[in-house]
Formats: C-alpha cells, sequence, structure tokens
C-alpha cells in the first residue's frame, strides 16, 4: 500500500485483485488498474512481460516465492506449496494443476486462474 500511496494514489477499483501486503522489491513493476486485475508483477530481468502487457502473469515454472506472494490470496505458506509441488511433480503443464497444490481450492484457483501462466 506504501508504494501505491508514494505513486500519487489509486481509486479503490484501481486495486481490486492486487495484494496491499505483498512485500515488493526494488525495481519491481506493479501495474495498477490495468485490465483483469492485472495484480501480477515480473522481477526485473526475470524474462517475464511486465504485468497487464498482453500474456503478462507469474509463472508457475519460474516464479520465485518473493513473486508467487505477488498474487493474491498466496502468503508464504501457500507459495512455498507450490514450489514444492513443482519439485515434487515437475513442470505444471496446466494451470488447472494449481487445484492440485496443497491449500489452494476451487475459489483460490479461480481468484489466481487469470493472473498465472506457464
Amino acid at each position: 500500500m506504501d508504494a501505491v500511496e508514494a505513486a500519487g494514489g489509486a481509486s479503490h477499483k484501481q486495486l481490486a485483485g492486487l495484494n496491499l501486503a505483498a512485500l515488493l522489491s526494488d525495481g519491481q513493476q506493479i501495474v495498477v488498474g490495468a485490465p483483469n486485475g492485472g495484480g501480477g508483477a515480473a522481477a526485473p530481468g526475470s524474462g517475464a512481460p511486465a504485468a497487464g502487457a498482453p500474456g503478462a502473469g507469474v509463472s508457475l515454472n519460474a516464479a520465485s516465492l518473493e513473486e508467487l506472494e505477488t498474487l493474491p490470496g498466496v502468503g508464504p505458506v501457500t507459495a512455498q506449496a507450490i514450489i514444492d509441488w513443482r519439485t515434487t511433480n515437475g513442470a505444471f503443464t496446466s494451470v488447472d494443476e494449481l487445484l492440485e497444490v496443497d491449500g489452494i481450492g476451487p475459489k483460490t484457483y479461480d481468484s489466481l486462474a487469470p493472473l498465472v501462466t506457464l
């Protein structure tokens, strides 16, 4: 929330889908008010497109713990469960496989599916 305020603020509608409690790293880009929530973020140099760009999203197969925590409803425990799942099972081949991760049910899946990529 401090970053949003430092950037001049935003309306409640623009903040929908944004994890305001996520820890940010220096140089990290967060797009506020992008279509479809746009709440994902890419670390600089990660090779992922900026959030809100076509094809943007947090990569289930490459995201770090910190990047996964930028997703709504994903804290350190769930982020680690995603990493543990891909370590055990190999790369995600479908976003639907999130439903196999401990702690992710249908409601959480519905909020995450539009924000993640493979």
